[in-house]
Parts: structure tokens; C-alpha cells; sequence
């Protein structure tokens, strides 16, 4: 497992990330993270369906609280054959708790907090913090990667056109 000292930066800090990068067009790995229910939960149960992955360090901080809540306003004009993933280090009562607050409906949060099983299959796991990096990912119905977005500076969203395109371009 490779490490990728500043990869990424925090309020312009650098920070090293922690496992393998994904290439797209390669087959997405497969992980097993757990629901608001410590259900575990694999990305190879979607197989079939077009995922998005939103990678966010926290839900409570207020990019990470911004981000999940534009996606999960997207994901509500989606087909049904999309679903949208958020997935961070926080607990998941922690995710439970912070979407009934927000009124997150239609993303689905998962917790990587046990093993950072996620994080490293996909490196993004930030080694200083045990966060996650934001980094938004969409997988293909048959389970190719066909997007891959690392956003440098922790402290700004995604790309939100560039990973609805990917979307649109795997229906």
C-alpha cells in the first residue's frame, strides 16, 4: 500500500494519503463498510445500479454538511438505477443522527470508521487524521470506475456538473 505525501492539503497544509489510487476504467474495488444500523454493507451489493461515492471527512463540519445535502437534492431527480453513497469516519450513529437533522433522505451514509477498509482500497485515507480525503467517485452498472474526482484542498466541494455528466453518461 503506497503512500502519497500531499496529495492533499488542509487549509493549505499538506497531507499524506494512505492506499491504492483508483485508475477509471478499471474494475472499482469491492469494500464493506456498515449502515446507520451496523449493517455491514459491500459496494458489490449496487452491482447493477450506478454509484456515486461522496468521500467527506466529516458530516459535521459545514463543506462535508454542504456537499452531502447538494447531493442528496441531485439524488432525489435521479433514476432509480442511481444511488448515492456518502462515506466518512464518523460513527455511524453519529451519520444517523446527522441526517435526521438535515433531512438527508436520499443518500445512503456508510461508515469506513472499523477498518478504513474503503479508504485504502480507493487512497484516500488522509494518515495524519484517520479522515477520510474528499474524493467523489462513480462506478458503472457492470462495476467499472468511470469517474474519479480528488479534490486537492480539503476545504472545497467537488466538481458537482463534471460527477452528474458521469452520471448521465453511464445511464
Amino acid at each position: 500500500m503506497a503512500d502519497r505525501a500531499g496529495a492533499v492539503t488542509m487549509k493549505g497544509a499538506p497531507l499524506t494519503l494512505t492506499g491504492n489510487e483508483v485508475k477509471v476504467g478499471a474494475k472499482a474495488p469491492d469494500f464493506e463498510v456498515v449502515d446507520t444500523g451496523l449493517a455491514p454493507v459491500k459496494l458489490s451489493s449496487y452491482l447493477g445500479k450506478v454509484v456515486v461515492i461522496s468521500a467527506v471527512p466529516s458530516l459535521d463540519t459545514p463543506v462535508c454538511d454542504i456537499e452531502t445535502r447538494r447531493f442528496n437534492a441531485e439524488a432525489a431527480n435521479l433514476s432509480k438505477d442511481v444511488v448515492v453513497l456518502t462515506i466518512s469516519m464518523d460513527l455511524p450513529f453519529a451519520q444517523k443522527r446527522w441526517c435526521g437533522a438535515a433531512g438527508v433522505e436520499h443518500v445512503v451514509t456508510l461508515s469506513d470508521h472499523r477498518d478504513a477498509a474503503f479508504g485504502q482500497a480507493y487512497g484516500v485515507l488522509i494518515k495524519e487524521l484517520r479522515l477520510l480525503a474528499r474524493a467523489v467517485f462513480v462506478v458503472a452498472k457492470a462495476g467499472t470506475l468511470r469517474y474519479a474526482e480528488l479534490v486537492k484542498e480539503l476545504t472545497h466541494e467537488p466538481d458537482y456538473d463534471a460527477v452528474l455528466k458521469a452520471v448521465a453518461g453511464c445511464l
